[in-house]
């Protein structure tokens, strides 16, 4: 299992750039150095042409073969993804309602000889990820929907502003649009410790743009985001073509399964493991969401 497993991601992954069969190598050192440092920074990294250059077509077909099977759903939100009658001052950001219009296509979906789906459960790739977060070890999302899922933004849609529920994201995009579905994150605008509403409030305004950055992300970059901190969205998507990109959902304790509205909201149903698992959930942080 171990040499199929090194031999998939030999196949799959540039392995000169980003050696993850061996992690004493001085390029392994040389990657998780960069990516601590920029995660520290301002949490996000960027692993450029991750994926092999000529699997990208593959990377793209694959997504792209999937999509249809999004659920799709244009709902009014916030950005923090809590009710819109939640009793906040008047001039809370919390009350600032935003149009959610982008997909989801569920794990259960997503063929297990998908690149995407050989990458999220190869061991070799969460040590990897896991030493770029600093973390001792990380474990799939228990989530039989949520654990992987590809993130579909149509022609005319967008992900609004938002911030995490997990700590820290892993991200690939997968098919560019024509134009738009820009990237865009507000480093560590809030806290465990400070919400500071009032930054928050300027980027919802239009009045925030100093604590806006913006990336180009090309398919097969790998993303390493710290979106529970991180105020983001993906710009208005332009053009004929959907934005594609992989979600790899991970977790620093096993057995995490997202909660039934949220799941709902995302997928358009739940299973019996989100019903079972009700109740359960343990809060990080004491942030509004």
């Amino acid at each position: 299992m171990v040499a199929t497993e090194a031999r998939v991601i030999d196949q799959v992954v540039d392995t000169a750039r980003y050696p993850l069969t061996d992690p004493a190598s001085g390029a392994w050192q040389t990657a998780v150095s960069r990516a601590r440092q920029e995660l520290r920074a301002d949490g996000c990294s960027v692993l450029l042409d991750f994926i092999r250059s000529e699997l990208r077509e593959t990377l793209r077909a694959e997504g792209a073969g999937v999509a249809p099977l999004a659920h799709y759903d244009v709902e009014q939100v916030n950005a923090y993804n809590i009710p819109l009658d939640a009793d906040l001052p008047a001039d809370h950001p919390g009350r600032m309602i935003l149009e959610r219009g982008n997909a989801f296509v569920a794990r259960d979906r997503i063929p297990e000889t998908a690149l995407i789906h050989q990458l999220y459960t190869s061991a070799l790739f969460k040590r990897f990820v896991a030493e770029c977060f600093e973390l001792s070890e990380l474990h799939e999302f228990a989530d039989p929907l949520a654990g992987l899922c590809l993130n579909v933004v149509s022609p005319g849609m967008e992900h609004p502003w938002h911030f995490d529920t997990n700590e820290f994201t892993v991200s690939m995009l997968t098919q560019e649009s024509q134009a738009g579905g820009v990237f865009e994150y507000c480093p560590n605008i809030r806290s465990g410790r400070a919400e500071n509403f009032g930054d928050v409030r300027a980027v919802l305004t239009g009045s925030g743009d100093r604590l806006i950055r913006r990336l180009s992300l090309r398919p097969g970059d790998l993303q390493l985001f710290k979106g529970r901190y991180s105020l983001h969205r993906v710009t208005s998507v332009r053009g004929e073509t959907a934005r594609h990109s992989a979600i790899f959902a991970y977790s620093e304790r096993p057995g995490v399964i997202g909660n039934v509205e949220r799941t709902r909201q995302l997928f358009g149903r739940v299973l019996p493991e989100h019903l079972a698992a009700a109740g359960r959930a343990v809060r990080g942080d004491q942030l509004l969401d």
